[in-house]
C-alpha cells in the first residue's frame, strides 16, 4: 500500500483532543487499507464535530433529524475513486465523528475514549470502502468482523485502554 493522507480538522470545542488521538487517527485510516490490500495513494479527511453540527448533517444528507456518531461521505463507487489532480492520490471521502458522543458511548460501552475514536474512524473507513451494514445480516456481520480484527492491530481490542504521545 501507499502512502495515505489523513487530513484532521477539529471543528468543535465541546470536548478537548487528548495527546495521541490524531495520531491514532492516521493509525486506524491506514490499518485498514492495509486490511484491505487498498492499492494506490489516498486521502481521506476526518472531521471532529459537535452534536447539532452531526445532527444537521444527518438531517440534511440522511434525511433523518437525529443525532449520531459517525458520519460517512464516500467520494467513490464499486473501488472507483475521484483523483485528486495534484497529487494523483484517490479521494476517499469524508469522516464526520462527533466528538461528544464518542465520549458517552465510551462511557456506556466501558471502554477507553481513544477505543471509541479507533472504532468509528475504522467502520466509517470500511463505509468509505464500499462496505455496509443498514441491512444486518451477513454484510452486518462482516463489517463487524473487519472492524475488530483491524482494532487488534491497533492494539486497541474490547476493553482496552489505549495511550500514545503524539
Amino acid at each position: 500500500m501507499e502512502k495515505v493522507k489523513v487530513i484532521i480538522t477539529n471543528k468543535q470545542k465541546a470536548v478537548k483532543i487528548p495527546a495521541g488521538i490524531r495520531m491514532l487517527i492516521r493509525r486506524a485510516c491506514n490499518a485498514v487499507l492495509t486490511f484491505e490490500n487498498f492499492e494506490g495513494p489516498a486521502e481521506v479527511n476526518v472531521n471532529f464535530v459537535d452534536e447539532d453540527e452531526i445532527r444537521k448533517l444527518n438531517n440534511e444528507f440522511r434525511g433523518i433529524d437525529a443525532y449520531t456518531d459517525v458520519l460517512s461521505f464516500p467520494l467513490g463507487e464499486n473501488g472507483k475513486y475521484d483523483l485528486n489532480p495534484e497529487t494523483g492520490a484517490q479521494m476517499l471521502g469524508d469522516v464526520v465523528i462527533s466528538v461528544p458522543q464518542a465520549v458517552r458511548q465510551a462511557q456506556e460501552y466501558d471502554h477507553s475514549f481513544q477505543r471509541e475514536m479507533a472504532f468509528l474512524t475504522v467502520h466509517s473507513m470500511l463505509h468509505l470502502l464500499g462496505y455496509d451494514h443498514v441491512d444486518g445480516g451477513i454484510e452486518a456481520v462482516k463489517m463487524r468482523e473487519k472492524e475488530e480484527h483491524v482494532l487488534s492491530q491497533l492494539g486497541v481490542p474490547r476493553n482496552a485502554s489505549y495511550y500514545m504521545e503524539e
